[in-house]
């Protein structure tokens, strides 16, 4: 999944580690163990460099636990965890779906944040009730002010941060409306990273400070990606109470399987339809198999007027199928999942409504954008 590499699983969550991981983890160890260095001469370079993988894999551990806090409260939701990754600028769970109500979107947006200022509380009584010292009480220190810090920036008000998450639910819940509260928190957010740019730009071009270039690269992600969920909110609301039959292609391509494939030369591939693959259905309208163009190679010519269609194609099973009533928003999750183009569309009793195609999603999504003639 995007370049990433799986390194096992997290009470059963799948863990990934994407390789900008490691060069944050090496200039993680690399400070540390020259802070650790200079504040304590007696460490050998050696130990010292020890002693800064050890924090900076603290660190990453704390970062894993902020995403288990989100994980187990959407868990508790009846939400499946697709994925938790460590990256550039820190972690990320990957949700199956939103929570359903404003309040368990609260409660999963703000559990990270408090697993942080958790293991900040009790890093500090660690240090301040034990007789801790030398490098050990510097790492101590290191990890409760990284997890505070961890817990405030993520509670900053703009997605896609914690704290815009938050703001969502709140938004949410006082309008009623899911999109709304993702809309303002994203604004909200795009403010943040223009601010962080500006406070990196401004320093760096006076000052030369180059300090600030991560001000820099936070603020471009902050936009980037608040910038993009506000687009994917609007898209969102334009296909909400939209189903599977209303992006159903017109004139698609279903043949009886009782044609015989003379007739099914003539009538649909010769004819000057451009479909390379047919569904074919009973007398019933029941969807029970596909035909490709292709598969009409597999019988000699002469024995394709005493040859039916349902006798060469190939069975369908239903999980590559949609319900004609199902969510479109569902149904677009399921092609990106499965990484389809087009899908069946059937009703309960089975029978076949048509295909549904990427491209007449995007065609209804544009209609729907266009204004009403006056």
């Amino acid at each position: 999944m995007n370049g990433t590499i799986r390194v096992g699983n997290l009470f059963g969550i799948p863990f990934y580690i994407h390789p900008s991981w490691f060069l944050v983890l090496g200039l993680v160890t690399w400070s540390y163990s020259s802070g650790l260095a200079a504040q304590f001469p007696q460490l050998s370079a050696g130990l010292a460099l020890l002693l800064g993988l050890m924090t900076a894999l603290m660190l990453f551990a704390s970062v894993v636990a902020h995403e288990l806090g989100h994980s187990f409260v959407a868990i508790r939701q009846g939400i499946d965890v697709k994925s938790i990754t460590l990256f550039i600028f820190g972690g990320l769970a990957s949700l199956e779906k939103e929570s359903k109500t404003p309040s368990e979107a609260f409660w999963v947006a703000i559990a990270g944040p408090m697993v942080s200022l958790l293991l900040c509380g009790i890093v500090t009584a660690i240090g301040v009730t034990t007789t801790a010292s030398g490098p050990l009480t510097a790492i101590l220190g290191v990890l409760a002010s990284v997890n505070l810090a961890l817990a405030l920036f993520n509670l900053i008000p703009g997605l896609p941060l914690d704290g815009g998450n938050i703001l969502k639910a709140i938004v949410w819940k006082v309008t009623g409306n899911p999109y709304k509260g993702v809309t303002f928190a994203s604004r909200v957010g795009q403010i943040f990273g223009w601010v962080a740019i500006l406070s990196g730009i401004v320093p760096l071009l006076f000052f030369g400070n180059a300090g600030n270039f991560w001000n820099l690269l936070i603020g471009f992600f902050l936009l980037q990606n608040a910038g993009n969920a506000a687009q994917f909110a609007r898209v969102q609301e334009k296909l909400t109470g939209l189903t599977a039959e209303d992006a159903v292609t017109h004139d698609s391509p279903i043949v009886s399987g009782n044609l015989s494939l003379r007739e099914f030369a003539d009538e649909r591939v010769i004819s000057g339809q451009n479909w390379h693959r047919f569904l074919v259905t009973d007398d019933d309208g029941q969807l029970v198999g596909a035909i490709a163009v292709d598969n009409l190679r597999n019988v000699p010519t002469a024995l394709w007027s005493e040859t039916q269609v349902k006798e060469v194609m190939r069975p369908i099973t239903e999980s590559t199928t949609v319900q004609s009533d199902q969510p479109l928003l569902e149904v677009i999750q399921l092609l990106e999942e499965q990484k389809l183009s087009v899908l069946p569309v059937i009703r309960k009793n089975g029978v076949l409504v048509g295909i549904l195609e990427k491209a007449a999603i995007i065609q209804l999504l544009q209609s729907r954008t266009q204004p009403n003639p006056a």
